[in-house]
């Protein structure tokens, strides 16, 4: 049985699930290495993994 895909969000999708976190701080995170790992695809648009962001936010809870 072939595994599910791993799905690749974009930052709209990535923002809707951090509220009250703004593009502009989004990109900051990423510049400063603190935010999920993510893809910079050809075309230069940016993506994130779902395993990815599930993994930062858990990595996240547990920092709290």
């Amino acid at each position: 049985m072939p595994k599910p895909r791993d799905e690749l969000l974009t930052i709209p999708q990535v923002l809707d699930e951090l509220p009250g976190v703004s593009r502009s701080t989004f990109y900051r995170w990423r510049q400063l290495r603190k935010g999920p790992k993510s893809i910079k695809l050809p075309n230069g648009s940016v993506r994130i993994r779902r395993s990815e962001l599930d993994r930062w936010l858990a990595a996240r809870e547990d920092a709290a």
